[in-house]
C-alpha cells in the first residue's frame, strides 16, 4: 500500500485540532497536531505523536513537560501558523497557564508531564500526566478529509444530552 492511500484512509477520520506547546529556557515551541488523545483517568493521562524529526522533541524531552491546546473553530490560522503552512512570521503572546506557554482561546488548555515516551516508526509517542486542566466555552476546530470543518448545530444538540 502507498503513502498516499495510507494518508488519504487516514484522514476520514474527523479529529480535532491541538497546538501542542512546550519551552526549554526562554524558548518556546509549538506544533500543530490532531494525532492526541486521553489515555487513562487514573492516573489522568493523555498521549501525543510527534513526528522524529520535529524539532518539538528537543523542546519536550529538555523540559520534561508540554502542553495540549485543543483549538477553538475560529483559530484555523493559529493551526495553519503552528503547522507551517503560513509564511507569515508573527510573534505569539503566548498565555501562561500552570507554568506552561499556551495558545490564548483555546477552548482546553492541559498542562503536562512526560510520564512516558516511546518509539513508534517514525513517531515518538508522549504520555503525559495532566497536572492542571483549563476549560473555556467555544466550538472545536475539527478536521476531516484534508480540510478543515466546523462543528454544525445537529451535533452540538446530541452532544449537550449525553
Amino acid at each position: 500500500m502507498d503513502d498516499r492511500l495510507f494518508r488519504k484512509a487516514m484522514g476520514q477520520f474527523t479529529t480535532g485540532v491541538t497546538i501542542i506547546t512546550a519551552q526549554v529556557g526562554e524558548e518556546v515551541r509549538g506544533m500543530t497536531a490532531n494525532a492526541f488523545m486521553s489515555v487513562s483517568m487514573n492516573p489522568k493521562l493523555v498521549l501525543i505523536s510527534v513526528d522524529e524529526k520535529a524539532t518539538l522533541n528537543q523542546y519536550i524531552q529538555g523540559s520534561g513537560q508540554f502542553a495540549v491546546n485543543i483549538l477553538n473553530d475560529h483559530q484555523r490560522d493559529m493551526s495553519a501558523y503552528f503547522a507551517g503552512q503560513s509564511d507569515n512570521i508573527r510573534s505569539i503572546d503566548f498565555q501562561w497557564f500552570a507554568g506552561m506557554p499556551t495558545i490564548e482561546g483555546a477552548i482546553v488548555k492541559l498542562a503536562c508531564d512526560v510520564y512516558d515516551m516511546k518509539t513508534a516508526g517514525d513517531h515518538l509517542l508522549y504520555i503525559g500526566q495532566v497536572k492542571d486542566i483549563c476549560l473555556n466555552d467555544g466550538d472545536p476546530l475539527v478536521f476531516y478529509g484534508g480540510q478543515y470543518h466546523q462543528v454544525t448545530e445537529s451535533v452540538q444538540a446530541k452532544s449537550s444530552d449525553v
